[in-house]
C-alpha cells in the first residue's frame, strides 16, 4: 500500500469516525460518508441499472443487490437461523426471522408507539403518519408508500403476469393473488370461523371468511345511501 492509499484510508476512516457526511444528493439532499454508497443512491434518481442477471436478464443499480437476487436461481442460502435451522438468501432476512424467536421489536414509532421487528417496515409504516408516497408510477404518475405496491400497480399499465400456477398456467400479478389461486389445487383453507370452524381459502376484507362471520354476527356494514337499508 503506497502512501496515497494510506492517506485516503485514514481520510475515510475520520470521516466515519466524526459522522461527517461530504456527499450531499443535490436531488433529495440525502447525505452519505461513502461516495460509493453515494453513487449507488444517485442512481435511484436516474434509474441507472449497470449490473445484470446473466440467468434472466434483471437489471439492478448495486452489484450487491444483484449477487443476492442470483441465489433465486442457484438456490443458495447461506445464512442459517440459529434457532431452527432455517435458511436464507439474505442475512437481514435471517435476522428478522430469528427475532420471531426472540419477540424482539427494536423498532419503534415514535408516533404511535407500535414496534417491528425490521427497519423496512417501520420506515414503511412511518409513511401512514407522514403520508410520504415516495414511489410513482412512470406511467400515470400516481404514488404509493412502498416500492413493491408501485411495482405491483405498474403491471396492470403493462400487463405483465410473473406468476405462473405450474398445476394449470393461469397467471397473476401479485404473488399474494397466485399464492390464494393455489389453494382451489391442494385445497388448503387456512382460515377458519370462530363461531362454528368452518373452513376458507380466503380472508381478505368483504370475501369468503369475514363475509361468513357475519352471517354470526348479523352485522350488515354497506348501507345505501338512497333508502338507508
Amino acid at each position: 500500500m503506497n502512501q496515497t492509499d494510506i492517506h485516503n484510508n485514514v481520510e475515510i476512516y475520520q470521516t466515519n469516525y466524526r459522522g461527517e457526511k461530504p456527499y450531499v444528493c443535490e436531488e433529495c439532499g440525502k447525505g452519505f460518508s461513502k461516495k460509493n454508497r453515494f453513487q449507488c443512491h444517485l442512481r435511484t434518481h436516474t434509474g441507472e441499472k449497470p449490473y445484470m442477471c446473466k440467468q434472466c436478464g434483471k437489471a439492478f443499480n448495486t452489484k450487491h443487490h444483484c449477487q443476492v437476487h442470483a441465489r433465486i436461481h442457484t438456490g443458495e442460502k447461506p445464512y442459517i437461523c440459529k434457532q431452527c435451522g432455517r435458511a436464507f438468501s439474505r442475512n437481514t432476512h435471517c435476522r428478522s426471522h430469528e427475532r420471531t424467536h426472540s419477540g424482539e421489536k427494536p423498532y419503534v414509532c415514535e408516533q404511535c408507539g407500535k414496534a417491528f421487528t425490521t427497519h423496512r417496515y417501520y420506515k414503511i409504516h412511518e409513511r401512514l403518519h407522514t403520508g410520504e408516497k415516495p414511489y410513482a408510477c412512470k406511467q400515470c404518475g400516481k404514488a404509493f408508500n412502498t416500492y413493491r405496491d408501485c411495482e405491483v400497480h405498474e403491471r396492470t399499465h403493462s400487463g405483465e403476469k410473473p406468476y405462473i400456477c405450474t398445476q394449470c398456467g393461469k397467471a397473476f400479478n401479485t404473488y399474494h393473488d397466485y399464492k390464494v389461486h393455489q389453494r382451489i389445487h391442494t385445497g388448503e383453507k387456512p382460515y377458519v370461523c370462530k363461531e362454528c370452524g368452518k373452513a376458507f381459502s380466503k380472508n381478505s376484507r368483504n370475501t369468503q371468511c369475514q363475509s361468513h362471520e357475519k352471517t354470526h354476527t348479523w352485522e350488515k356494514p354497506y348501507v345505501c345511501k338512497q333508502c338507508g337499508k
